[in-house]
């Protein structure tokens, strides 16, 4: 498995922004599809965006889209979040997750297919 830390959690106020990190080690990260998900005290956790193997292909919740930008850097072994124009209720802990892949441009957005995640990065947006 590879192994996932995430980073630039914070607390924010309403309609700022925050970039999220988070660096993978321990395989060949260009073989795996990353994912971001949220999961709020007391809910369920929920996808955010995932951008495939090679980059070229990303998809975002629609909760989301529009707000967030998901993107990475093969050669740092690193994927980004970057969300502007926070909501209170974009309020999460943010987890970092990794489904290894065969195809370049293929997507995931079921948690149940990504096998490896970090522990989670604190989002918190202030009204």
């Amino acid at each position: 498995q590879v192994q996932l830390v995430e980073s630039g959690g914070g607390l924010v106020q309403a309609g700022g922004s925050l970039r999220l990190s988070c660096a993978a080690s321990g395989r060949t990260f260009s073989n795996y599809v990353m994912g971001w998900f949220r999961q709020a005290s007391g809910k369920e956790r929920e996808f955010v965006s995932s951008i495939s193997s090679s980059g070229g292909s990303t998809y975002y919740a629609d909760s989301v889209k529009g707000r967030f930008t998901i993107s990475r850097d093969n050669a740092k072994n690193t994927v980004y979040l970057q969300m502007n124009t926070l909501r209170p209720e974009d309020t999460a802990v943010y987890y970092c997750a990794a489904a290894r892949t065969y195809f370049r441009n293929t997507y995931y957005y079921d948690s149940g297919d990504f096998g490896s995640w970090g522990q989670g990065t604190q989002v918190t947006v202030s009204s």
